[in-house]
């Protein structure tokens, strides 16, 4: 292991990490905390520690972050997608305010069980919080029984009897459509993921409801398939795009991702956005503020789904929230010059 991976896991800086292990100022003392805990939590004592014999973290100051991993949206090298870096951010920062140490890990799916039951029995936690953004509904029921304290994180399931915290997303589908609309929009076309996952079901279902509450039909509404975490232009997008009878005045995007690259697909075509084709993105990721034109996109408070987790986590710690209860973060539209 190396400062890297203890920047990644703390969420923070290897300046901060640096300045951590050489007990040197310029940052604040909950922090240093928080770094040094994630260290010796993963057995990783620096040189310039290798003397101090201060006392490992209690178990009741711990709090265990697990990343589901799987070939879809959360991947190998999640934590450097915008919209999870910028959640797992605000995560460690609400765990830190909370008094607590959050040790964070990113398991394949299949492994989900039989590894924090591991991890559990090597160093036990107060709670378990799980990033569970492409966990399906039968994994949950079974994850269940490893730890009284646990909480899923950006998804849900109507059907499953656990404690959820996660985007309104149909909330922010219906927004969309409703900004597309109110624009003057009739033609309006489709790009969803290729990878299907409980987050954009809603989303393309708000999405729908808006445009038939707006007296749209959507039923011959042109919908295009792509990659949902690339930034760049696709050719299927294109091929697609090239084939239609007709270009949609407007696109919803399942994603910013997804929206960035249909800006950069639609350039390499020579299609002007906004001015020939609007487009509207979900998430409100950094690169939206980036791309040229600026994306119109709907924005989530990922500070409120970290905190929200933490404190109903906290709640469970302590006794006063054993029931289970599923919270939604709604969602707000940023108009911007895309559309």
């Amino acid at each position: 292991m190396k400062i890297d991976d203890i920047a990644r896991l703390a969420g923070v800086s290897k300046s901060a990490v640096s300045l951590a292990f050489n007990n040197k100022p310029g940052i604040s003392e909950a922090t240093r905390r928080h770094i040094l805990d994630i260290s010796r939590s993963h057995g990783y004592i620096p040189r310039t520690m290798s003397g101090n014999k201060a006392p490992q973290p209690k178990n009741n100051n711990v709090l265990r972050f697990v990343a589901c991993k799987n070939t879809g949206i959360v991947t190998e090298h999640y934590e450097s997608q915008p919209f999870f870096n910028e959640l797992i951010h605000h995560v460690t920062d609400a765990a830190i305010q909370a008094g607590y140490s959050l040790v964070i890990s990113a398991l394949e799916m299949q492994q989900l069980q039989p590894e924090i039951e591991k991890m559990e029995k090597e160093q036990p936690s107060a709670g378990l919080l799980l990033l569970g953004t492409n966990l399906p509904a039968g994994f949950i029921e079974s994850l269940k029984s490893i730890h009284p304290c646990t909480v899923i994180l950006d998804t849900s399931f109507r059907q499953v009897n656990a404690s959820f915290v996660s985007i309104n997303n149909y909330m922010g589908g219906y927004q969309a459509a409703r900004h597309l609309l109110a624009s003057g929009h009739r033609s309006i076309g489709y790009v969803e993921s290729i990878i299907r996952v409980v987050n954009f079901e809603q989303r393309k279902e708000g999405f729908l409801a808006g445009l038939q509450e707006g007296g749209l039909s959507p039923g011959n509404m042109p919908t295009v398939a792509v990659d949902p975490t690339l930034v760049v232009s696709q050719e299927p997008f294109m091929e697609a795009v090239t084939a239609m009878p007709a270009l949609p005045a407007a696109l919803f995007c399942e994603n910013d991702y997804i929206a960035i690259s249909v800006i950069k697909s639609l350039q390499e075509l020579q299609i002007r956005v906004p001015e020939q084709v609007a487009v509207i993105g979900f998430d409100d990721i950094t690169e939206a503020r980036i791309i040229s034109p600026e994306l119109t996109t709907i924005h989530v408070r990922k500070d409120i789904l970290a905190k929200s987790a933490i404190d109903l986590l906290l709640k469970k710690i302590s006794g006063d929230g054993l029931d289970h209860v599923q919270i939604q973060v709604n969602t707000e539209l940023v108009v911007r010059k895309s559309c």
